[in-house]
């Protein structure tokens, strides 16, 4: 099986969800609590059940690491990550800011990245040496630098008001050092906004490899960089992950150096 065939069940799958979900947008719909702030609606099971289906229909013997639900191991190196509805929170509120995210790794190397945006009707694709793309047009991250002239983007974890471990403070050093920061509530579209050159730089703690396992490819593909804090290598189980357009990369490690947990 090609690469090429890998992307296009992925983008099958992805644009399907997107379809569900714009289709019960601002409908009733039920929510429930995974945690004190930690939503699930009926449309981020509906849609993994949906893209998980279309996946196992083509690719039986393959694994599936996902948000909502546990499934067999494989038979294979295969593995598709998949966040079926990023952006929950927003979602429930009415908030039209939410993506599904669709990532393919064979022996733990990122091979297939697509993450979708029904609202703006914006289809991001990457694949491992080829590139990437949003809507079938090449992308790359910008030529932006410094940091002072820099927009970033982050997201605070679902515990931060009672775990010490969280971005609260690297939040008011970048807010002083960059132009601006946007905290919009969907990691993955901020790592694919990054990559298609619309913010210069990403930084989160706590996030789970189907919040960035696509927007790393992504990054990757479009000519940026991802690594942990300390800008050591990166893989999608690493819990702190900063990605850039590779120009101010030194920069933001040198901010997130100040912090003693680095």
């Amino acid at each position: 099986m090609s690469v090429q065939n890998y992307l296009e069940v992925a983008i099958e799958a992805a644009l399907a969800a997107g379809q569900l979900q714009r289709s019960r947008f601002d409908s009733t719909f039920s929510i429930d609590l995974k945690g004190a702030k930690n939503l699930v609606t009926e449309l981020d099971l509906a849609s993994e059940a949906l893209i998980v289906e279309r996946i196992l229909e083509q690719f039986p013997d393959h694994s599936i690491l996902a948000e909502e639900a546990d499934y067999p191991a494989g038979n294979g190196q295969h593995t598709w990550i998949i966040d079926p509805l990023d952006g929950t929170t927003n979602y429930a509120h009415g908030y039209p800011w939410f993506c599904s995210s669709i990532a393919l790794t064979v022996g733990g190397e990122l091979i297939v990245g697509v993450i979708h945006n029904p609202m703006s009707d914006e289809l991001f694709t990457a694949t491992a040496g080829v590139g990437a793309f949003r809507n079938g047009r090449k992308i790359a991250v910008s030529s932006r630098q410094p940091l002072a002239g820099s927009l970033l983007a982050t997201g605070f974890p679902y515990d931060c008001a009672t775990d010490p471990e969280n971005n609260f403070n690297q939040f008011i050093r970048f807010q002083k050092a960059a132009r601006g920061i946007r905290r919009a509530g969907a990691a993955a579209l901020d790592l694919a906004y990054l990559a298609a050159g619309r913010l210069d730089g990403f930084w989160e703690v706590k996030l789970k490899p189907w919040d960035v396992a696509a927007g790393t490819l992504l990054v990757r593909e479009a000519g940026g960089s991802v690594t942990s804090f300390d800008g050591s290598d990166y893989d999608v189980t690493n819990h702190r992950i900063l990605a850039s357009n590779g120009l101010i990369h030194d920069e933001m490690i040198a901010i997130l150096a100040q912090e003693n947990n680095v």
